[in-house]
């Protein structure tokens, strides 16, 4: 898989020659109308601000960005499209990524962001050509590409992306038509990780978190089981802050364990693993009996949603070792 900074500028859009976008965003909620009233009656067009067909294809805003991507892609992997109404490559592109995401039936989640009404959503991937879709995948960006590409590269690429997230452990829900072998792990599992996974994949993370907190009673060792439950106990946490009031917070308090335990939460939701664990590292340094000992169960539970071969988690652990012992 190739870096975002390498990509073909085949059919892509330069962002940088459309002057008059300001005046769109203007007029933005004006079509947006309009589209909705063309829908209503089904005449709507690909590739348009057009209503999402199905729970995989959703827009997303800034105000839903956290949650619908950053905090989804913990335990489904998102995929991400950035267009624009006036982009005509994007009429091409977005009807492909459509019917791939409903065909995937849940393996992975299609996030449509219209640049012009999301424009810091837009500077945040750094997007200077459209169309640009990237890949999201525990928090982190793993790959994109820019330009309509075919369906078949599409495909080829969306495999590559889910192999990556099968590494990582983050997997949606088993695909229509899977190859044999393809989606085992997840075929029986015991009716608490089941539930968890159902639970999850609908957002409802009090009941994923009751329904892991059962496996691990029943199974205390269970890996995966651990690793859900530290996913789905993060996003709960982030879900109670917003990230710049905790942020702010932690700044301005740093001798507070809980602002930086959170403001930690936010920056491992946000896929800077390191910082997070440098952050609560930092605690521990500092503190002492009870204080270290609520900041290092709280680092050990981040540890938990990250793979064990990742080089990051073994330096934090190898770090925390030193300063305890």
């Amino acid at each position: 898989m190739q870096s975002p900074r390498d990509f073909s500028m085949y059919g892509a859009v330069d962002l940088g020659a459309r002057q008059a976008a300001a005046q769109r965003r203007q007029q933005q909620a004006a079509r947006a109308a309009s589209a909705a009233d063309t829908d209503a009656g089904g005449g709507g067009q690909a590739g348009g601000p057009a209503s999402p067909a199905s729970a995989f294809v959703i827009e997303v805003t800034e105000e839903t960005f956290n949650n619908d991507v950053a905090l989804r892609s913990r335990s489904t992997p998102v995929i991400v499209d950035l267009w624009a109404e006036w982009c005509g490559p994007c009429k091409q592109l977005s009807p492909v990524l459509e019917k791939l995401a409903n065909e995937a039936g849940g393996a992975w989640v299609l996030a449509k962001i219209d640049v012009d009404a999301n424009p810091r959503l837009a500077q945040a991937f750094q997007a200077q050509s459209i169309p640009m879709v990237v890949a999201i995948v525990g928090g982190q960006m793993v790959d994109a590409f820019l330009g309509a590409m075919p369906e078949a590269q599409v495909r080829q690429w969306l495999d590559q992306v889910l192999e990556v997230a099968g590494q990582l452990g983050v997997q949606g829900a088993p695909r229509d038509g899977a190859e044999p072998g393809e989606d085992d792990a997840f075929d029986d599992l015991p009716p608490a990780l089941a539930a968890a996974r159902d639970a999850m994949e609908e957002g409802d993370l009090d009941a994923a978190a009751k329904a892991l907190e059962k496996a691990l009673a029943d199974t205390p060792a269970d890996s995966l089981a651990k690793s859900w439950l530290a996913q789905v106990n993060l996003m709960r946490r982030v879900s109670v802050r917003d990230e710049a009031a905790a942020s702010r917070e932690a700044a301005a308090h740093p001798e507070d364990i809980g602002a930086q335990l959170l403001a930690a939460d936010w920056e491992m939701a946000k896929g800077d693993a390191e910082r997070a664990f440098d952050r609560i590292l930092a605690v521990v340094k500092r503190t002492s009996g009870e204080e270290r000992n609520k900041a290092r169960l709280h680092l050990l539970d981040l540890f938990e949603v990250l793979s064990p071969d990742d080089e990051r988690l073994k330096k934090a652990r190898t770090q925390l070792t030193l300063l305890l012992f």
